[in-house]
């Protein structure tokens, strides 16, 4: 026997962890896993969005939300990703530190000396 669609709301949704609950209209909440969600891209919800929804007894024992979709079976809106404001690591500060032009010191053949004149016992070319 199929569950009978329910309708709801999302009372909270937490993205990083991949679950939250729903509201059903009759008040009782639910739990809900991202992978029941119908999303386009990333499966999150917005908090009071409007959803619809079977209900599924879990092996513990307790009710779940399943088959989450929008309104008529359309995907859910959720809440646009957000990148972490942490992520990617330290940039700098931009500043590079002084910028160096010529031949900075390193060995050269012994052709000049960084200023167009031969290296003393250098070949002079």
């Amino acid at each position: 026997m199929e569950e009978q669609i329910q309708r709801g709301h999302c009372k909270w949704f937490d993205s990083k962890k991949g679950f939250g609950f729903i509201t059903a209209e009759d008040g009782t909440d639910l739990f809900v896993h991202q992978t029941e969600i119908k999303a386009q891209g990333f499966r999150n919800l917005a908090e009071g969005e409007s959803v619809e929804f079977r209900v599924q007894v879990g092996h513990d024992g307790k009710r779940k939300a399943v088959g989450v979709t929008g309104p008529n079976g359309g995907f859910v809106q959720g809440e646009p990703r957000r990148m972490d404001a942490g992520r990617g690591g330290y940039r700098g500060d931009g500043n590079q530190g002084p910028r160096y032009g010529g031949n900075a010191g390193g060995y050269n053949g012994g052709y000049n000396n960084g200023y167009g004149n031969p290296a003393p016992g250098g070949y002079g070319y």
